[in-house]
């Protein structure tokens, strides 16, 4: 009996109560989405830690050394590595590991520097473009074919040569002749999104151009923009080595990558140190940035995504 009456109360218990509401689950974002894809990718995200790793001791290594990177040792010379110089020293005693921190130090402000200007002119300009369509696309994209017909590296020693080797010339004159790829791939991505419904929703309310190419479209183009950008800044250290190389870089007692691996292979049969260490630095940072820009790219392409 009383177990009876135990089950009616039960029973009335659960008539009274609220019926439990299921939990929403939560939508994934596009960019974590993409942190999740390319988290399957062990290469990019090796890559991406070596690349950190080089920044680090190019940035804080000359701090913690004992050795300055101008301090002469004109008794000793060129040394092999040791216990006391690591990496070796120059031809003029120079410590050779802090020289290849500061030098890749100046190397990534470059890629950086002149990639931001890359980035800064091109999104601008293909945005522009492709949002206005019309003759004035035309008419800018025409510019642009011309400016790829020019040979961009003599371009650049041109501009060099004509107002002096400055380093921030080199960051502006670089930059300048790498956004046309960034601005073609802006182009495309906004002329495919200008005939949505949102973009349509902000002309009909009444929006200026300049608020919807800033706040509308170029927000969902950035994808393509930080892959573009990630294979940029190797692009930009090559040209900024090949320039170094040629003497019209970062001048002395400033040295870069490139610097150093111009003076390594001129003494590379006595002295092979000088160039094997920059050089794998070097060649190191460009395979991780390049491999990082791969998953980078499958990562933010909704197409790649294997559920």
């Amino acid at each position: 009996m009383s177990g009876s009456v135990e089950a009616v109360l039960g029973a009335d218990e659960d008539v009274g109560r609220e019926p439990a509401t299921p939990e929403i689950e939560r939508g994934a974002s596009l960019w974590r989405d993409a942190w999740h894809r390319l988290g399957k990718n062990k290469l990019a995200l090796i890559s991406l830690f070596v690349f950190i790793a080089i920044a680090l001791f190019c940035v804080v290594g000359p701090f913690l050394s004992p050795w300055d990177s101008q301090q002469q040792d004109l008794m000793i010379g060129a040394q092999g590595p040791s216990a006391t110089h690591w990496f070796g020293t120059d031809t003029l005693g120079r410590d050779l590991m802090v020289r290849v921190m500061e030098g890749g130090r100046i190397s990534l402000m470059v890629g950086l520097i002149a990639t931001l200007v890359a980035l800064l002119i091109g999104v601008l300009y293909g945005a522009t473009a492709g949002y206005l369509g019309g003759k004035t696309d035309a008419v800018m994209m025409r510019l642009v074919d011309i400016l790829y017909a020019l040979p961009f590296t003599i371009f650049v020693i041109l501009l060099m040569v004509a107002f002096g080797r400055s380093l921030w010339l080199m960051f502006v004159a670089i930059g300048f002749v790498e956004w046309l790829s960034m601005a073609r791939i802006v182009r495309s991505g906004v002329m495919a999104l200008r005939k949505q419904e949102f973009i349509e929703a902000a002309v009909s309310l009444g929006y200026s151009h300049r608020r919807i190419i800033l706040k509308h479209l170029i927000p969902n183009v950035l994808g393509p923009v930080i892959v573009v950008a990630t294979l940029t800044v190797p692009a930009v250290m090559l040209l900024e080595a090949f320039l170094s190389f040629l003497g019209l870089g970062v001048q002395p007692p400033n040295a870069s990558w490139g610097v150093l691996i111009n003076e390594g292979q001129q003494n590379m049969e006595i002295f092979p140190w000088l160039l094997i260490f920059p050089a794998f630095f070097f060649a190191l940072t460009l395979f991780s940035l390049n491999f990082l820009g791969d998953g980078l790219r499958d990562a933010l392409d909704p197409k790649s995504a294997r559920d």
